[in-house]
């Protein structure tokens, strides 16, 4: 019986052996599958990372190199048209829409002829479009039967000034937070004096650099576009008018008016100034007078030797 149970203790000891090797063997098996599944996307990850780094480094080879350039730029444009007026109310349509921030600074108007105007005008662009402005004004007159007169371009390097004010402000800045810091700690009245001194001088100095730099800010986001318009030079010169003997008249009569006028005026004058005139004509009169009467006053009888007369024969 006991030999029996023995036996029957044994055999299910080799199956529970089994089944635990079947266990161990069936884990290592779902391990490896899974590390292989883990490798596959690794390796299908591993291409993607790769284009990844790719476009970045192809995005970082075309942004430009070097610091960044800061630049005040303008265009001084002239140009003929036929309709000066007509011009000046579409580049101010066209430059509104295409750039709505743009802003116009100065429109003058000057009449050299019969409803004939010398147009200028100057505008203030965004510079991200000034490059599409400057095409079309150059292209302007020749697709509007006008003419290119001059067109003059300036451009202004501040890259260094801005820099320059950059650093500077960042400088004041901190040595502002310092100060404020002493000021805080400060317990004896004259190191407060002081410091309140050199903290006042400081943030006066932020003050007028924070103006150059915003100045710098709006003169490099904006640009200055100055266009002037003429009228075309056979507007100006007309055909001269033919003969008319009403409009001689006129000016005859016109002529004759002036003259009044002038004649008019000089005896206004003369007469204010007559107070002046009248007593110094007068003391030259009586000077030329007491002379003439003096130089030919006769000699006297009695200083005359007469001839002895000769008696006749």
């Amino acid at each position: 019986m006991r030999s029996g149970t023995m036996l029957y203790i044994i055999k299910n000891h080799k199956w529970a052996t089994f089944f635990m090797v079947s266990l161990v063997i069936l884990a290592v098996l779902v391990a490896g599958c899974g590390a292989g599944t883990t490798t596959s996307t690794a390796g299908s990850n591993a291409p993607m990372t790769v284009h990844s780094n790719a476009n970045a480094n192809l995005q970082k080879s075309t942004a430009p190199g070097g610091p960044q350039q800061y630049l005040i730029k303008s265009l001084n444009i002239t140009m003929e048209v036929k309709d000066t007026q007509r011009v000046a109310n579409d580049l101010q349509s066209w430059m509104s829409t295409t750039d709505p921030l743009s802003t116009a600074e100065n429109i003058n108007y000057e009449q050299v002829g019969d409803n004939l105007y010398n147009i200028s005008m100057t505008f203030s662009v965004q510079a991200a479009l000034y490059p599409r402005i400057e095409s079309y004004l150059n292209t302007y007159p020749t697709l509007h039967n006008g003419r290119l007169i001059s067109t003059t371009k300036s451009t202004q390097d501040v890259s260094g000034d801005y820099v320059d004010t950059q650093s500077r402000l960042k400088n004041l800045r901190g040595e502002q937070e310092r100060l404020l810091t002493l000021l805080s700690h400060a317990s004896v009245l004259g190191d407060i004096l002081a410091i309140d001194q050199r903290l006042t001088d400081v943030e006066g100095q932020i003050e007028q650099i924070e103006a150059h730099l915003n100045q710098l800010n709006g003169q490099v986001s904006f640009y200055t576009i100055a266009i002037n318009l003429q009228p075309g030079q056979a507007v100006l010169s007309p055909p001269p008018a033919p003969w008319s003997p009403a409009k001689i008249w006129q000016d005859a009569l016109g002529a004759a008016v002036a003259f009044a006028q002038v004649l008019a005026t000089t005896l206004i004058w003369l007469a204010v100034f007559s107070v002046y005139v009248i007593p110094l004509v007068l003391i030259v009169w009586f000077v030329l007078r007491w002379r003439r009467l003096h130089t030919e006053r006769p000699i006297p009888a009695s200083n005359v030797a007469l001839p002895k007369s000769v008696d006749s024969v």
